[in-house]
């Protein structure tokens, strides 16, 4: 199944894709909304970021993390869930032995891979 979002941005159920991090797949698709099952590695962290066009909930469902939303910082584990407001600063790493594994669920007008603004990155992708 396909969706078309609004300027073009396209995405498919099943896309995947291998960061430094860890993996990002696709699970489900709709009007406004992606859902995304997200992998980090232990030891790992994604970029500082924000996104201009869209918002994002996440729902841990294993491992253990932490989380950072505009500067404050707090564990993120098993049944926690996070709310990330458009232009949020934001980045989580997996501080724990197993993978962290969340459900991100991106919401807004525009849903696309380019809507990342990275302000630090531990791979030098900024």
């Amino acid at each position: 199944m396909e969706i078309q979002l609004q300027f073009g941005s396209l995405y498919r159920i099943g896309e995947s894709d291998q960061r430094p991090w860890g993996t990002w797949c696709v699970i489900d698709i709709g009007d406004r909304h992606v859902v995304k099952r997200i992998v980090v590695n232990p030891g790992a962290r994604l970029s500082l970021q924000y996104h201009n066009h869209r918002s994002e909930h996440w729902v841990a469902v294993s491992g253990s993390g932490m989380v950072e939303v505009n500067g404050m910082e707090r564990i993120f584990q098993y049944g926690d869930t996070v709310d990330i407001p458009l232009r949020a600063t934001h980045r989580v790493s997996c501080v724990g032995a197993k993978p962290l594994i969340f459900i991100e669920i991106q919401y807004g007008e525009l849903l696309d891979e380019n809507d990342i603004i990275r302000l630090g990155d531990d791979y030098d992708r900024v």
